[in-house]
């Protein structure tokens, strides 16, 4: 009887094995079909910035899929790109735009206002700044490049009331105060002049220990303070933008007039694209009298700097600068004006004399 068992067991697990070696051979050798996965169309796209006017070629253009029946009739795919390579843009495309038949035509498209506005992005403004070789980094700056803006100006001390520079002048004043049985009287000696009297303080001399009235020597002078105020600007463009003239009045084979070509050869004026309120900013400082320059960066740096402002104490703690001590000795010969040292290659211009 228990052999009997045992034998029945080992049938079962025999009959169990085989079943189960029978239903993995039909399932590796018949698999269930997966679902036929989807075909999907490849559109393009503007993968930069299209200004207006501007010739479609197949750098700017990317792809991406999207199901069959999702694809319209005025949208461009990759069989059709013969059909959207060499189209002018009717209106300024921004990067990641999915682009129609709409959007895109043949020849010449004609385009409201001056031809280079569609070069500033949607938000910004052009605004143009005077500058210089030194502003310019030796005219390292150029069209499209990015820059920083830095701004330098000087501060004097005001009278609140008047508005003018401060030492005020001073005047004599006499007779004040009221006369028992009389009119007040009040007398005013103006001082004017060449030599006007300024206003100056009581100080007491340690030695005699007698008070005595001392004024400025010299005008105030101003305290200057420069701070970088724009950063990641855009160049729009250095020096005159060109003049449309009319077809008629248009020749091309004239010499340009010796202005022209000083301006060609060193612009002194360069356009910004910033946002509207920058554009008002830059108007004040350069209404005010600040000075302005740019240092050239590189285009794929996006980073920002918290900077600082430049005085004269920042740059005393901040290159930890000393001041001279007084001596009973000094250098020889007296050093006002600190100026260039004079090279042998050193070119010297004379201007003749009219």
């Amino acid at each position: 009887m228990r052999r009997g068992r045992i034998l029945i067991f080992l049938v079962l697990i025999v009959v169990v094995g085989l079943g189960l070696l029978a239903l993995l051979y039909f399932q590796f050798n018949n698999p269930t079909p997966q679902a036929t996965q989807a075909v999907l169309t490849e559109v393009f796209y503007a993968a930069q910035n299209i200004p207006q006017g501007t010739t479609i070629t197949r750098e700017m253009l990317g792809t991406f899929s999207i199901p069959p029946e999702n694809v319209a009739e005025v949208m461009f795919t990759t069989s059709e790109e013969s059909a959207l390579v060499g189209q002018t843009a009717r209106l300024t495309l921004d990067q990641g735009t999915l682009i129609t038949s709409s959007m895109v035509g043949s020849g010449p498209v004609e385009i409201s206002g001056p031809r280079w506005a569609v070069q500033i992005p949607s938000g910004m403004v052009a605004a143009a700044i005077p500058t210089n070789r030194l502003a310019l980094g030796g005219y390292a700056v150029n069209d499209g490049a990015h820059v920083n803006v830095n701004a330098c100006m000087i501060f004097v001390d005001v009278d609140p009331a008047f508005q003018t520079v401060l030492p005020n002048f001073t005047s004599v004043l006499t007779g004040t105060g009221f006369q028992e049985g009389a009119l007040p009287v009040l007398s005013v000696a103006a001082v004017s002049g060449e030599l006007p009297s300024r206003q100056g303080r009581i100080e007491l001399d340690p030695t005699l220990q007698q008070p005595f009235y001392t004024v400025p020597s010299e005008n105030q002078r101003p305290r200057l303070v420069c701070q970088m105020i724009l950063q990641d600007v855009v160049i729009m463009k250095l020096g005159n933008f060109d003049l449309q003239a009319a077809p008629a009045a248009a020749q091309p084979n004239t010499t340009p007039s010796p202005a022209q070509a000083q301006q060609q050869s060193a612009p002194d004026i360069v356009t910004l694209m910033v946002t509207p309120q920058d554009s008002i900013s830059l108007n004040y400082f350069v209404y005010s009298g600040a000075m302005l320059s740019m240092t050239l960066r590189n285009p794929n740096d996006t980073s920002r700097f918290a900077a600082e402002s430049a005085t004269l104490t920042s740059l005393l703690t901040q290159y930890n600068i000393s001041l001279p001590s007084k001596l009973p000795y000094a250098s020889q010969p007296r050093i006002d004006v600190l100026t260039p040292p004079l090279l042998p290659n050193d070119v010297v211009t004379v201007q003749p004399q009219q």
